[in-house]
C-alpha cells in the first residue's frame, strides 16, 4: 500500500495499533536494531517508543516517536483515526525520541492544535518544528475535555527535562507519565506489565533506565510522586516499556526507594579496576571470603569491562560497595576514575564503602578514591583500606578476611 506525503510516495507496511479499551489505542512501536540509546546506553533488547491515541468526540494524540519507527507510527495513527481528523497533539516531553515525528504529524493533519506548556512551546521552535500549527498553552492543573474524557495536566519539571508534564484522564484513571516509569527493552508482543515476567525480564532494565536517565533528579521525582498520590490511577502509560494496569503500587515503591537514594537491596557490590590481574585477584578473594562469612548477596564487576550504565545502576542497587583499584600514573585507574565521577554526578549517597588499593611502589588509589567520593552525602567508610604492593600475599589475604568479616557484621 502507498501513501503520499508532500510530493513523495512511500511504501506502507501493515499497521500495528493495539486497542487498550476506553477509546484509547497504542500507536507506538519497537526499535530492535538500535545499539545505543541516546548514543550512550547499550540496549541489546532494543527499546519501545510509545505513543497513544484517544478517539473520543475529539481525538488526541499523546506524543510522537523517534524517526526510527516513524513510518509505522504514521500508519498506526492513520488506521486508528479511520479518516477522522486529529484534533489535539499533546506534547508532554520534547526529547527527540518523542518529538522527532512532530513535523510529520503537523503536515499530515493541518489544523491540529498542539497542547503543551510554555517551556515546551519555546522548545518546539528550538527544535525547528516549523510553523503552521496552533498552540494551546496550558498551565499546571488545567483541564481539557475531549468529550467523555476529562484530561488534567500535571507538571513534572526535571523528570527529566524542564518542560515535562503528565496528563491524567480523570474519566478512566489513566496517567500518561512521559519518561517516568519507563524501561529499556522492546515489547515482546505483550504490552502490559502483568502479562510479562517484569521483575525477571525488565526490572534490571528499568533500574538502569531510571538511574541513568532520571536518577539525578530524585527530589523532583519524589515531588511528582506526591502529586500522583492524589490521583485515582488505574492505568499508567509511559513513553518507553510496558503499560501498567495491575500492581503498579509495587513498581511505584521501587521509584520511591530509588528517588530517595536508598539501597534497594542489602548486599555488597565489589567494583575493581585492575591492570595486570592482581587487583582483580584481591577483589575475587574478598568476594569468596564474604561468601564464607555468610553474605548471600554479592556482585563483582570489572569497571573496565562493564558498561558504565550498568555499573551506575548496580552501585545504587546495593547497600555496600567495595572499590578496589590499581594506582596508575600516581592516580586512579582510568575506568575507575570515570565510574566514580559518574557516581558523584548522579548524587550517589547513603551507602557504606570500603577500599582496596594496589601500587607497586606508591599505592594511593584508596586515598584518591575516598577523596573523590567525599562529595557524596551520608557515606560511611568501613574498615581500613587494604594495601597491596603489586600482588596479594598471605598478609593481604588476612586483611581481606578481616574486611569481609567487618562487612558481614555490618550487614547483619
Amino acid at each position: 500500500m502507498l501513501f503520499k506525503y508532500g510530493k513523495t510516495w512511500y511504501n506502507q507496511n501493515m499497521q500495528n495499533s493495539i486497542f487498550l479499551g476506553n477509546d484509547l489505542y497504542y500507536v507506538g512501536g519497537n526499535d530492535r536494531r538500535i545499539a545505543l540509546f541516546e548514543n550512550s546506553f547499550p540496549v541489546p533488547r532494543g527499546v519501545s517508543y510509545n505513543s497513544y491515541l484517544l478517539k473520543d468526540e475529539k481525538t488526541a494524540l499523546f506524543d510522537t516517536v523517534d524517526h526510527a519507527i516513524s513510518e509505522l507510527f504514521f500508519e498506526n495513527v492513520e488506521a486508528v483515526l479511520g479518516g477522522r481528523k486529529l484534533d489535539y497533539l499533546i506534547v508532554q516531553h520534547m526529547e527527540p525520541d518523542h518529538s522527532a515525528s512532530f513535523a510529520g504529524v503537523i503536515g499530515r493533519y493541518p489544523g491540529v492544535k498542539v497542547v503543551c506548556n510554555k517551556k515546551t512551546a519555546a522548545m518546539l521552535k528550538n527544535f525547528g518544528a516549523g510553523s503552521g500549527y496552533e498552540v494551546l498553552e496550558v498551565e499546571e492543573g488545567a483541564e481539557l475535555s475531549t468529550g467523555k474524557h476529562k484530561l488534567k495536566f500535571v507538571f513534572a519539571p526535571m523528570v527529566h527535562w524542564p518542560e515535562v508534564m503528565f496528563t491524567f484522564d480523570g474519566t478512566t484513571g489513566t496517567l500518561f507519565s512521559a519518561d517516568a516509569f519507563g524501561t529499556f527493552g522492546a515489547l515482546p508482543g505483550h504490552i502490559y506489565a502483568d502479562e510479562l515476567h517484569f521483575e525477571r525480564d525488565f526490572l534490571n532494565d528499568a533500574r538502569r533506565y531510571y538511574f541513568n536517565i532520571v536518577g539525578k533528579y530524585g527530589i523532583q521525582v519524589t515531588n511528582v510522586i506526591k502529586k500522583a498520590a492524589g490521583l485515582d490511577i488505574k492505568l499508567v502509560c509511559p513513553l518507553h516499556g510496558p503499560i501498567w494496569r495491575k500492581d503498579f503500587a509495587k513498581y511505584l515503591n521501587y521509584y520511591r526507594t530509588w528517588s530517595a537514594y536508598e539501597p534497594e537491596e542489602k548486599g555488597v557490590a565489589v567494583f575493581y579496576g585492575s591492570v595486570y590481574g592482581h587487583t582483580q585477584n584481591a577483589a575475587e578473594i574478598l568476594a569468596a571470603k564474604l561468601a564464607e562469612a555468610g553474605v548471600e548477596n554479592i556482585a563483582v564487576y570489572d569497571v573496565a569491562a562493564t558498561h558504565g550504565s550498568k555499573l551506575l545502576s548496580e552501585a545504587f542497587r546495593y547497600s555496600h560497595a567495595v572499590f578496589a583499584c590499581a594506582t596508575l600514573n600516581n592516580g586512579i585507574f582510568g575506568a575507575m576514575e570515570h565510574f566514580l565521577s559518574d557516581l558523584t554526578a548522579h548524587f550517589y549517597q547513603n551507602r557504606t564503602a570500603a577500599f582496596i588499593e594496589n601500587g607497586s611502589w606508591a599505592p594511593q588509589a584508596g586515598k584518591l578514591m575516598q577523596e573523590k567520593l567525599s562529595a557524596c552525602k551520608n557515606m560511611r567508610t568501613l574498615g581500613e583500606t587494604v594495601k597491596i604492593l603489586s600482588a596479594p600475599t598471605e598478609e593481604t589475604a588476612a586483611q581481606l578476611d578481616s574486611l569481609a568479616k567487618t562487612i558481614a557484621a555490618d550487614l547483619k
